[in-house]
């Protein structure tokens, strides 16, 4: 049962609650994932060796922005740390793969320099599609009580 102002439907999952937990992931995926392109591409690092160092990074910057939520709210480190993995594995998962797979996809991208608009272009461009591929997973995941369902008490 869908309502018309986005809140909680009676699966306990509603669009809104799901667009909200993936811009909460593809904040801390963007930062992660613009500084690895950017050392990749300034130190001219082999395009696989960028993307790994990409996804690294937005895992790091993923989890590290809902442990800093979770840390405040009281919880310690190790709790917070099992609270981050639980709330965020799948979907920066989910939003690196198709992050990456349309970067890669577009010709030119990963070779055009940092001050090219096909770099800056292209990135931006897989964050969104990334959001969009992201987003009805996380739904799927909140009204299953897993991954950002899980974050919500510990704050």
């Amino acid at each position: 049962m869908h309502t018309h102002d986005g809140s909680a439907t009676r699966s306990g999952a509603s669009w809104r609650m799901a667009a909200q937990a993936t811009l909460h992931c593809l904040t801390g995926c963007a930062i992660g994932e613009v500084l690895g392109m950017v050392i990749g591409t300034a130190a001219g690092l082999s395009n696989g060796t960028t993307v790994a160092l990409s996804i690294a990074l937005a895992f790091v910057f993923g989890y590290a922005l809902t442990m800093r939520g979770v840390l405040r709210g009281g919880l310690p480190f190790a709790q917070a740390l099992k609270v981050a993995l639980a709330a965020d594995t799948v979907s920066i998962a989910v939003m690196e793969v198709v992050d990456n797979a349309v970067v890669l996809a577009v010709p030119g991208a990963m070779a055009a320099g940092l001050t090219s608009v096909l770099f800056w272009g292209s990135l931006a461009g897989s964050l969104a599609v990334a959001f969009v591929v992201t987003t009805p997973v996380n739904r799927w995941l909140i009204a299953r009580g897993k991954g950002h369902a899980v974050v919500p008490g510990h704050h």
